[in-house]
């Protein structure tokens, strides 16, 4: 019997946060291993009485579980940063996510947690995102929120931060990898503190904990499971964004995806997805109509503000590569990629001058920019 699939009323009333943490932070105790501990024993105290048994019979000999001093200094780690601890049996706890197979059995959260629970929408994609893909996910994520939906992203570069700005306004989930104290990429700890604000960072990760390699796909089935539908603007071929959106279908969420041209390796991901079904979308319109809810302001917003300038780099190889980045084979606006660079225009113009004379760019037609 699984118990991600049970309501929070049926547990047992006996449990604390104490037990609770002590329990998932055992050794060799996942997700799944917890929610067949809790359906077998009735609660985490039960469970974690049992476990040093059960490990002998495993083969384990000397099995000790997670000492209580060390889940009581994760609970003092969390009330330091602000954050709050939800367990499964929490009525706050998404029941969307508790759903899921393998559910994390608590969330560590900084802002309001009535925010998981809000229609949410995850729109995710490339990190080395194209100035038409981000452009795509600002407008997308601001007619979403316009239309009644939290935006749920990973806070990552590229996609991820387009859409966590642009949904300020409107409300934002930012899934962490690490702990919610330990904000990467670092050049997003002042969108983060902005989302604690407007919206609310949550990781099933204690404090401090440094985000590691390992963490990004567990972190992913968390962005899907706590949503109605994933949207992806933007993903190579065999990216983290794919592995969202795979958990997507596994959990029975719909995938959505924004098509791209067939030379763009960053719209390689879209495009299969649509070839093997996923629902072609262009703007959140389409997106609230393929959840049958009425777009209404969907998608009339466009690309909110643009992101703060970030500090020129001194070398102009590295202000080309920038622009190169933000350029694909289908043509982009080139005031568009200017603001994105957040770099002064002259500077920006004269790299781009450069780079049409090295043949590593094109002008197209309409003030617009092509790799070369």
């Amino acid at each position: 019997m699984d118990t991600a699939h049970l309501p929070f009323d049926s547990r047992s009333v006996q449990d604390d946060d104490l037990s609770v943490l002590r329990l998932i932070r055992s050794r060799r105790v996942g997700p799944a291993t917890y929610h067949r501990l809790i359906a077998e024993h009735g609660n985490a105290r039960a469970a974690l009485a049992a476990l040093p048994e059960i490990a002998a019979a495993a083969g384990i000999a000397d099995y000790e579980a997670c000492p209580e001093g060390v889940a009581a200094a994760e609970l003092a780690a969390g009330r330091k940063v602000g954050a709050r601890l939800i367990r499964c049996d929490s009525p706050l706890y998404p029941a969307a996510l508790r759903e899921i197979d393998s559910a994390p059995p608590v969330l560590w959260v900084r802002g309001d947690p009535a925010w998981l629970s809000r229609n949410p929408v995850a729109v995710i994609g490339a990190r080395n995102a194209s100035s038409l893909g981000l452009r795509m996910a600002r407008g997308m994520a601001a007619g979403l929120g316009e239309a009644g939906h939290t935006v749920v992203a990973g806070l990552a570069r590229g996609i991820d931060t387009a859409a966590h700005n642009a949904a300020l306004p409107t409300g934002t989930v930012a899934v962490m990898a690490g702990g919610v104290d330990m904000i990467y990429p670092a050049e997003n700890v002042v969108l983060a503190a902005q989302i604690a604000e407007k919206g609310v960072l949550v990781s099933e990760q204690p404090p401090g904990t440094e985000p590691q390699a390992r963490h990004f796909p567990t972190r992913n089935r968390i962005v899907s499971g706590l949503s109605l539908a994933v949207v992806v603007i933007e993903a190579a071929h065999r990216s983290g964004t794919l592995i969202t959106a795979k958990n997507a279908l596994d959990q029975g969420r719909e995938v959505m995806a924004v098509p791209g041209h067939p030379m763009d390796a960053r719209a390689g991901g879209c495009n299969q997805l649509i070839r093997d079904g996923a629902i072609l979308v262009r703007n959140s319109a389409d997106v609230c109509t393929a959840l049958g809810r009425e777009p209404e302001l969907a998608g009339i917003a466009e690309a909110p503000a643009f992101p703060a300038s970030r500090p020129e780099p001194a070398d102009p190889a590295q202000i080309e590569a920038r622009i190169l980045s933000r350029l694909g084979p289908s043509p982009s606006d080139e005031n568009d990629v200017i603001r994105d660079l957040g770099l002064p225009a002259a500077t920006a113009s004269a790299a781009i001058l450069s780079l049409e004379l090295q043949g590593r760019l094109l002008r197209v037609p309409g003030g617009r920019l092509a790799l070369g």
